[in-house]
């Protein structure tokens, strides 16, 4: 019974898959309402961090909507959506390693005496430390480096829109923790 379950949803997805190939913009929502969630699933056993799994998987639906057509209808649906996502995934996966090897320790940098140990101080430093690796590097590329998005997105090995909601969900973070 659970075979014939998957085999239909299967065939659902060719279907939506080829109207949307064709254009019919309803058939793509659907389709991409079906796989969100799967795709997500994937993504979530390869990736710890909950706000990199979020950009990987706007990337893997990015790469699917750019791969629609070479999507061949005589082939099944899924192997096809699992070899976007799993590359995608790679990749972030690839550029995440390269840049924690790049990373300098915490350790060997230096302490800084704040003078006024005030309560403000105190919470800003609560909020860095709620941010994600991914959102310090995007505030740290575009705010204290003074690097535009896409410059900041090529350093950190990430698309632009990437760095555009790291930045984003960075400030959202920073001003919820502030504003509490």
């Amino acid at each position: 019974m659970v075979l014939l379950d998957r085999e239909e949803k299967s065939r659902s997805r060719q279907r939506l898959m080829l109207q949307a190939q064709d254009g019919d913009k309803q058939a793509f929502q659907l389709l991409f309402q079906d796989i969100g969630p799967v795709i997500t699933s994937f993504v979530r056993r390869r990736v710890r961090d909950q706000a990199d799994v979020e950009d990987v998987c706007q990337e893997a639906l990015i790469a699917v909507y750019k791969s629609l057509r070479t999507y061949q209808p005589k082939r099944p649906f899924e192997p096809w959506l699992f070899a976007i996502v799993r590359n995608v995934t790679a990749e972030f996966l690839k550029r995440q390693h390269v840049r924690l090897v790049r990373q300098e320790p915490t350790e060997n940098l230096p302490e800084v005496r704040v003078e006024d140990d005030s309560r403000l101080g105190l919470e800003l430093s609560e909020a860095f430390a709620d941010l994600s690796p991914n959102q310090l590097e995007a505030l740290h590329l575009t705010k204290v480096l003074g690097l535009s998005i896409e410059e900041a997105s090529q350093r950190a090995g990430v698309t632009a829109g990437s760095m555009k909601v790291r930045v984003h969900r960075a400030y959202e973070s920073l001003k919820r923790s502030i504003l509490r």
